[in-house]
This record gives C-alpha cells, structure tokens and sequence, in this order.
C-alpha cells in the first residue's frame, strides 16, 4: 500500500490579481474616433479632473500606471483627429480610455508544473527553493502562466511564498531573429515551401527579424501582385510571429511575471506548459517547458525556454510528429539525442528522439491503457524524474464518467522505449472535495518534484484550483509491476 501524503494547502483563483491590457476598437473604426474626440473636447480642468477619479481607483492596483497609460496613448495617436500638442494629463486620460483589467485566474487556477529554482541562496539546510507554473484561466476562458515560489523542506513539508498583489507581462524583445534554413524546413512543414516563399527567403539573411520579414514580403508583393505571393507572406509573418523573446524587468517578484498570449496562434491561450530543468552535455542548465498554443480552432504545441525565468524565447515544434497535446521533455539527452514522451493519437504514450530540438520526425507507442482506470485515455503528466532505478514518468488515466487519475509507469535510463514498471492502481485519484470544480473528477498534474527520496505532487482539483501531496519515491517504485 503506497502511502500518499496530501498536504492541507490549496492555491485557489484570486480574481483581484488583474492585469492591465489594451482595450482597443479596431483602428479605423467610426466608434474609436468619437471616443478620441469627446476626450479632446474636455478642457484642462475636466481632464485633471477625470484623470485624479481614475488613478484613485486603480491607482493602488497596478504599479506604475501612469506609464502604462502614456504607453497605451502612444498605440492609439496615429489616429488622433487632431495634431495640436497635448498635456501629460491628456494623454495619461486617453491611454486610461483604451485599457482595461482583465482578471487572469478568475474562473481558474490549475494543471500545475514544478521545477528546482535556478537560484538556491540562502536555502534553509535540508530544503530546496522551486519555481512553480500554473495555468490561470479568466474570462473569455484565455489561459496564461502565471508563477509561484516556495521551498520543499528536508521532511518533505511545502512551504509556498505569497504572490503579490500586482501583475505584469513581459516586454516584447522586437529585434529576435529567426535562422533562414530553419524558418525555410517549417515552411516546408507546413506545405508553403513554393516560389513565392523562396523568393522572398533568397532576399534575406542568413538570420533575419520580422521588421526584415515584412519589407521583404511588402516589396516582393509590389513586384508580384498576385493571390499566391499575397498568401504565402501573410502564413510567412503569422509563422514569424508564433516564434517571439519577451523579458520581465529584473525587479519584481516571480509571482508577478505573466506569459500572457502573445501570437496569433495563442489567442485563445497558453495551456498546461510542462516545465523540466534540462541539464545539457556540457553541464550547461535550461528551462524548456513545452505548451500548447490555442487560437479557437487549432492546436499547436509549443517550446518556451529560458535560463533564469526572466528572458523567455518561444518558438514553434516542427516535424510531422508535433500532433496533438502533452509532449514532455526529458530532463536531459539519451545516448546522444533529445527525447521527449507525446500522445499524437489522443489515447497511447508514445516516445520519440531527434537530434534537433525543435524538429521530431517519428514516435512510437510505449504505453497504451491497460488498467479500466485509464481505458479511455493514457498521457503523461509532465517531464520524466530521473531515479536510480529508471525514468519515472506520472501518467494520467482517463476512465468511467471521464474520470482522471494520476497513475506512473518506470521506463528504462538507457532505453526508454523499454517500460520496466507501471502501478496497476491509480496513485493519486479525485476524493471528496476533490471531485467537485469547473470540470469535475479530475486529478491532474504538469510535473513533480523528487526531493531527498520524497516525490513532491502539485495537482489541480477538477481544472479550478491546485494542492500538493507527496510520496517516498522508494514506495512508489515497489509498487510497480510489468
């Protein structure tokens, strides 16, 4: 009997957490341009007078406002109906008109991901300081992450830091480059490598940024009016764009920082970002996390990397492989190549290897449902956790009544396409409370943490909020059986 451990602490949605985001009518149309001109027929006194209303009542909610709305009147001042200088106060009341809160994990907190901190400075003896991911989910149902931090003490005990207050998105870096041979294979990937794409890649550099992109396609659409050069600069930018650097200002808390959607492929959100501490041959340490970006109607999963949680560089998985939902890196090369878990036929766990990072041509089915808890639909929850007797990967099985559980399987350190254990009973299943949410009987889980023989599990509780358990990782593995 595998004794779990569920700590009394959940992290539930706090819809006073709101970011600042643009409230922006479409540029050219009639409404934007009425709302410009009754701001500019206000005299000085009833704009410092609307101006002072305003920053009483979000004033305290968000830091550095004022900047906020300068920045956001900069968005919207080629549209001014008029060209005479404006005051500070003016263009502070403008930049307040076109923004609006949007509460980030308002209706949702959960599908967690947990990795060891890059900075472990002043540690208490026996503990460790760990980065945490969750997707938090508002209206609209748009997902993004958003972080914690605490420490795992030596007994196995969670201690989470509070979160602050105030909210923040990341700064676009806009002079990221793409590699041209790379960008060209993804092209091809996606069926637009044709004249016109390689015409309009011949006029570039070996590396190019997207300002670079868009001239190019700008002048050769001018020299080539027709449909086929039109379309394929547009899938060319849009491919652009869904690989993009963001950087959080170096000064405030983790719990502050929000991977918000950024390209058009994430409009409707960033889903349950997998997190692993990747050790390179060389010693070298990076944060990969892999995700799944959501425009509406298409799922595309996604690589986010970073080395100290404040850079983040996003960029598009290519290869006829990158299908479908959950793909996990491993935590670090297997003879000589990357290898990461997936789940391209939404029903088995399937494993493939590639030289390159960003490219994966071929899976194969490790681990297909055995058990009736997981006859529905077998993945895995979150990268594999390296022990001395093998890969130990969380699963999650989908059974009667859609009901999730966690389950776990042992692959092979050398070869793991070879699955050496699996439990036959559920590890962790949804109990009392636990069964109740926005979508019910679900357990659920991005990733764990194996501290000092102890195996730290941050879970979601019916996609609405998150809990922690824990596990002596040598009980786990008895329990296993072929």
């Amino acid at each position: 009997m595998i004794e779990i451990k569920r700590q009394p602490l959940v992290i539930r949605p706090n819809p006073t957490r709101v970011l600042v985001r643009p409230f922006l009518p479409p540029p050219d149309s009639p409404r934007t341009l009425r709302i410009l001109s009754r701001i500019l027929a206000l005299n000085e006194d009833e704009v410092n007078a609307q101006l002072e209303i305003v920053l009483s009542e979000f004033g305290d909610r968000h830091q550095k406002i004022r900047a906020i709305f300068l920045d956001r009147h900069e968005l919207i001042s080629p549209i001014l109906p008029s060209d005479r200088p404006l005051s500070e106060q003016r263009k502070q009341l403008i930049g307040a008109y076109f923004t609006n809160e949007y509460s980030l994990e308002s209706a949702a907190l959960f599908n967690p991901s947990i990795v060891v901190a890059p900075d472990q400075n002043g540690v208490p003896e026996g503990a460790v300081r760990f980065f945490m991911s969750l997707r938090a989910t508002g209206e609209g149902h748009i997902s993004s992450i958003t972080f914690r931090s605490g420490l795992v003490h030596a007994d196995g005990n969670v201690e989470l830091f509070p979160a602050s207050k105030f909210v923040s998105e990341p700064r676009p870096i806009p002079n990221a480059s793409y590699e041209r041979s790379l960008f060209h294979r993804k092209l091809a990937e996606l069926g637009q490598d044709n004249p016109a794409s390689r015409k309009i890649l011949s006029g570039l550099e070996d590396f190019f940024t997207i300002d670079q992109l868009r001239a190019a396609v700008a002048t050769h659409h001018r020299q080539f009016p027709e449909q086929e050069f039109a379309i394929t600069g547009e899938r060319m930018i849009l491919l652009a764009r869904s690989n993009y650097d963001v950087a959080f200002d170096a000064d405030g808390d983790i719990s502050e920082r929000i991977i918000f959607p950024f390209s058009p492929s994430e409009s409707n959100g960033i889903e349950d970002a997998r997190f692993t501490r990747f050790v390179d041959e060389d010693g070298s340490v990076t944060y990969y996390a892999t995700y799944t970006a959501y425009d509406g109607r298409v799922i595309l999963p996604q690589l986010l990397e970073t080395r100290d949680f404040l850079h983040f560089a996003t960029r598009t998985l290519n290869g006829p492989a990158v299908q479908n939902k959950g793909m996990a890196l491993f935590p670090k090369k297997i003879n000589g190549h990357y290898c990461m878990l997936s789940r391209q036929d939404n029903e088995n766990i399937r494993l493939m290897f590639s030289d390159q990072l960003h490219f994966w041509h071929e899976s194969h089915v490790i681990v297909r449902p055995r058990e009736p808890w997981e006859f529905v639909q077998l993945g895995n929850c979150g990268a594999p956790i390296e022990t001395d007797r093998g890969w130990l990967v969380l699963t999650h099985g989908v059974g009667p009544m859609r009901k999730y559980c966690i389950g776990a399987i042992l692959l092979d350190l050398g070869d793991p396409s070879r699955v050496i254990g699996r439990l036959c009973q559920p590890l962790i299943k949804p109990e009392g409370e636990e069964r109740e949410g926005y979508v019910p009987n679900v357990v659920y889980t991005c990733g764990a943490l194996l501290h000092h023989n102890r195996l730290v599990i941050p879970y979601a509780l019916s996609d609405s909020a998150t809990t922690f358990a824990s596990v002596e990782v040598d009980d786990l593995l008895n329990a296993m059986s072929l």
